[in-house]
């Protein structure tokens, strides 16, 4: 009988056990990896787009994405898919994803690069652009440039130039002064640049 009782006591305690960590396992919600699935798609497993038109964001700075993913759910940013997907999380998913692909390794394609704009981009850039995007562009708190795709970047500053998207804090100014250094070549020279870094 007494057997019996400590039998019983064991089982009590360990359901107490297990009813008390249920709710924090529950609460705790999927990973970041878990929740970047509905990314792969576009943007590569691992953050690493393979298609010309999506950005990588591997090695993105964690705080660069969180505000990209907000402005989206706030259509502050052109309307995409992006807007419609980033309305079905929380500021907390939004970090947990953005630990995740900052935690990835950026892997770089090779793409079709003019030698000529890609060296004067080179100077356009560690004149106007290093000081932001530093390490020639490489993943930081501004973004990622180096080796992304070259489409991408070309869509994203017709989307600056034309106004359908907001300039970040000092990029309208230094893009300007980069122009009237170079002229209209000044853009494509600084994508051609960035496309060649891999």
């Amino acid at each position: 009988m007494k057997r019996d009782d400590t039998m019983s006591k064991h089982v009590r305690n360990l359901l107490l056990a297990v009813l008390t960590l249920l709710p924090a396992a529950v609460m705790a919600g999927p990973s970041g990896q878990a929740l970047s699935f509905t990314c792969a798609g576009c943007h590569g497993t691992d953050g690493s787009s393979v298609g010309p038109s999506m950005p990588a964001i591997a090695g993105m700075d964690p705080e660069v994405f969180v505000d990209a993913m907000k402005d989206y759910r706030l259509d502050k940013r052109n309307p995409s898919i992006m807007n419609r997907i980033a309305k079905a999380y929380s500021d907390e998913q939004f970090k947990e994803m953005a630990w995740f692909f900052a935690s990835q390794r950026l892997h770089l394609q090779p793409q079709v690069t003019d030698a000529a704009l890609a060296k004067r981009g080179a100077e356009l850039h560690q004149k106007h652009c290093e000081k932001c995007h530093e390490e020639g562009g490489r993943p930081g708190d501004a973004g990622t440039l180096a080796g992304q795709w070259m489409p991408y970047l070309q869509y994203t500053m017709q989307d600056f130039l034309s106004g359908k998207r907001d300039w970040p804090r000092k990029m309208k100014r230094k893009v300007d002064a980069a122009i009237e250094d170079d002229g209209a070549d000044a853009v494509s020279a600084l994508i051609h640049y960035y496309g060649s870094q891999h």
